[in-house]
């Protein structure tokens, strides 16, 4: 089954909040270990394993990246949610426990997925072209709602987001040193670009446990929310940037984000002016400009 069209409207070519959709196409994965919806331009991904406390599995893996490319590719979509199953009370806590004993059991790393994974934001810069790291490929804002304990995987992944809004008490981790495991996925790399040094080398090298509290006072927070308030404040921020920002400067403008921690001042500045130029002439500049003076939503056509 197909979803009924969500996106620009055909008789104005604007873009147009939808109502809630379960993404059916050809080549969807049959979706176990997540759950995916759109509504008024928002892509939720829900991690889906309550009973493991949505633990990270290879399957799973395979099915967030199947979502995050249909979401990136999705014209319907603006904003991308990701949260985790509030029946686990967790966001994400880490790996499962029996993909460890596979690992040591078999005396060698196993991802757990096949060649033809998804590859969502691979191909823009050759620095985003690894895991998790193809989070910075995307053209889309990806919001982490972490309801629950992230540790491991689960903290790697609420790194990668652009955004994090959290429920108070949560406990994060990186986990590694207690598995005889290098810091993983790159959070040597991101980590202290999000808390500084001296946050990070505590967090990494202690493998320590920290509260949401302290994640917030680090920097690596957004805001700190109510679990009651939790979806619901993260939902009208998405719809804020879905409505309120226009598709053409979100996309480069997250793109001018992680390249430009690659290259110095001077290059950020000469990119910046060449975008500018190009953007400029897009018909969402007049339509920004004329919606601000009429005071009235955008009809963004992206």
């Amino acid at each position: 089954m197909r979803a009924t069209p969500c996106c620009p409207s055909s008789r104005t070519r604007s873009w147009r909040p939808c109502a809630i959709i379960l993404l059916r196409r050809e080549n969807r994965v049959d979706l176990k270990a997540i759950r995916y919806k759109i509504e008024d331009g928002i892509a939720t991904i829900t991690l889906a394993r309550p009973m493991r406390r949505n633990a990270w599995t290879g399957r799973m893996h395979t099915e967030y990246r199947w979502a995050l490319a249909e979401a990136d590719t999705d014209r319907a979509v603006r904003v991308i949610v990701v949260t985790g199953d509030p029946e686990g009370n967790a966001f994400c806590a880490g790996a499962d426990m029996a993909a460890l004993e596979g690992h040591s059991e078999k005396g060698r790393y196993d991802s757990g997925t096949d060649a033809d994974i998804a590859k969502p934001g691979y191909g823009v810069a050759k620095e985003f072209d690894a895991t998790f790291a193809y989070h910075f490929g995307l053209t889309k804002p990806v919001i982490a709602a972490i309801n629950g304990a992230a540790a491991g995987v689960g903290l790697v992944l609420a790194a990668f987001a652009d955004l994090r809004f959290s429920v108070p008490g949560a406990k994060f981790t990186a986990a590694h040193g207690r598995f005889n495991f290098p810091a993983e996925f790159g959070l040597s790399w991101v980590l202290p670009r999000i808390v500084g040094l001296t946050h990070a080398n505590d967090i990494l090298l202690s493998s320590r446990v920290f509260t949401a509290e302290e994640a917030m006072a680090m920097g690596f927070l957004n805001k700190l929310l109510p679990a009651d308030e939790l979806m619901p404040h993260v939902m009208g921020y998405a719809r804020k940037l879905a409505g309120g920002v226009s598709p053409g400067s979100l996309r480069e403008t997250k793109k001018q984000i992680y390249t430009d921690l690659h290259r110095d001042a001077a290059g950020a500045v000469a990119a910046a002016e060449r975008l500018l130029e190009d953007m400029i002439k897009h018909p969402d500049y007049r339509e920004g400009v004329k919606a601000w003076l009429e005071k009235r939503s955008p009809e963004w056509r992206g």
